[in-house]
């Protein structure tokens, strides 16, 4: 019996990245070997085992064969005979098909190494096709490491796109993937892959339609719809690593996708518009309800953020009142984060100042800082106090207006 580490932990250790997680292979040996030794049982497809000690986990060397249609499609074996290289065949890109043993050689049949040190996403075997879940996992690489993917790679993805495989992936597995993807450095990358691939229009079509759609070159020098939400999630990065304001970034201008083409370049009415497909988006992938709401208000009020400056202080006050800014205090500032993304996703505003996330936060702490207590010894209850209340906010408004002059 013999043991290698393998995957994430070895490719990691070469870029000289933090170590999450260590997997481990076992060459050699049975399930009746392993729990002889101590290790307990916990694979349900295969067996994989926790070390008794470290509790990580020891999976046999497996290989496996395509069995039918779909991620779940295939059948594993796990036999003593099996050696390194057919479990590290069987694995997606050559970067992470590369084993150390115990004292630290490295066994890397693909040359997954050479691979490490050119920034390059490749496959390991033609067999790649055989799982569809794998051109989200490489878009998703390429989002970590910013890596570039081998041209017969991106042609086995395009293949597989166009397989029509990709429709039998589980929701839940694609936003598994999505949302690890806007947790990595380079999310865009994710969404350009999948474009690249093709595989982006069937999967989130909502996104793929606003690539060729053009806004006023006014408010935005670079047109392309498609390239400014690239540019927003690229900004969302550079401002947060909170997924959900990613997701809302990238979600915000959907609308804009559905827009006729006799309207071009103006989009009335998008950001309702745009709310429904994420609704509707969300549903699909059973993304979670806090990634929803966020995505929807940014893409229902973004606007107004933009404008919130010129304003009155009815309108600002009843704007906070939508956005439910007194009660979801930590969503708001979400949202805020979120519109500045926008606001600096357009060529050359990069590096703009957006002075009105600030004055709308501002407009939070006035009109939140209220004295009720005064105004309850006063003996206004209900809507006279409703009233009371209203009148303060308004006049901390005008004290705001007034101070930003």
């Amino acid at each position: 019996m013999k043991i290698y580490q393998v995957g994430g932990a070895v490719r990691d250790k070469l870029l000289q990245r933090p170590i999450k997680d260590r997997d481990w292979v076992v060459v050699g040996s049975t399930p009746e070997d392993m729990i002889a030794l101590g290790y307990k049982p916990v694979g349900k497809d295969f067996p994989v085992f926790l070390h008794p000690e470290t509790h990580e986990e020891y999976a046999l060397a497996r290989s496996e064969r395509k069995s039918g249609k779909g991620y779940k499609g295939f059948v594993f074996h796990t036999t003593p005979d099996i050696t390194l290289e057919d479990d590290l065949a069987r694995r997606d890109v050559t970067i992470n098909a590369i084993a150390e043993d115990e004292n630290g050689n490295l066994i890397d049949p693909f040359g997954g190494a050479k691979d490490l040190e050119q920034g390059l996403l490749r496959h390991v075997s033609p067999a790649f096709v055989e799982d569809p879940l794998r051109v989200l996992r490489v878009a998703r690489f390429a989002a970590r490491f910013g890596f570039k993917i081998a041209d017969e790679t991106m042609q086995l993805m395009q293949q597989i796109s166009s397989s029509g495989e990709l429709d039998a992936l589980v929701p839940e597995r694609v936003w598994t993937e999505t949302e690890r993807a806007l947790t990595e450095k380079y999310p865009a990358r994710y969404i350009l892959v999948l474009r690249a691939c093709h595989a982006l229009k069937i999967l989130f079509p909502e996104i793929d339609r606003l690539f060729g759609v053009p806004q006023p070159k006014k408010h935005h020098p670079e047109i392309d719809t498609g390239l400014h939400t690239i540019m927003v999630l690229n900004q969302s990065a550079r401002l947060t690593n909170d997924p959900q304001i990613r997701f809302a970034a990238l979600m915000h201008d959907l609308g804009k996708g559905t827009t006729p083409e006799r309207d071009w370049p103006k989009h009335h009415r998008h950001e309702a518009r745009g709310a429904k497909l994420i609704e509707k988006l969300c549903t699909r992938y059973k993304i979670p309800n806090a990634y929803r709401e966020l995505a929807v208000m940014v893409a229902h009020f973004h606007l107004d953020c933009h404008r919130v400056m010129e304003m009155k202080d009815e309108t600002i006050l009843k704007k906070l009142e939508e956005l439910d800014a007194f009660r979801r205090t930590e969503r708001f500032e979400k949202f805020l984060m979120a519109c500045e993304a926008d606001a600096r996703g357009r060529a050359g505003f990069e590096d703009r100042d957006y002075p009105q996330a600030d004055y709308f936060r501002q407009a939070l702490k006035l009109t939140t800082d209220i004295n009720t207590s005064v105004l309850a010894d006063q003996g206004l209850t209900g809507e006279n106090m409703g009233r009371a209340i209203k009148q303060q906010r308004l006049s901390a408004l005008e004290g705001l207006r007034n101070n930003s002059k």
